[in-house]
């Protein structure tokens, strides 16, 4: 597992994800020429008050793959 620490609306998070779920995060933030941070305020912001922030991130990539796929 792999913590990151990131500022979300003014306040410090802690997310844990997988290393390899990290490192795709990381290259498709590189790929978009923008952060890790700003790509987890979008998710975050589109999220339910109800659901897990990690897993959301681990979704998100999943349909961001499955796009670049077709």
């Amino acid at each position: 597992m792999h913590k990151i620490s990131v500022s979300l609306s003014g306040h410090q998070t802690s997310i844990s994800l997988e290393k390899e779920f990290f490192e795709v995060l990381k290259q498709m933030a590189n790929n978009r020429k923008t952060s890790v941070a700003a790509i987890i305020q979008q998710i975050d912001d589109k999220r339910l008050s109800d659901s897990n922030l990690s897993s959301e991130i681990r979704i998100w990539i999943l349909k961001e793959l499955l796009k670049t796929s077709k």
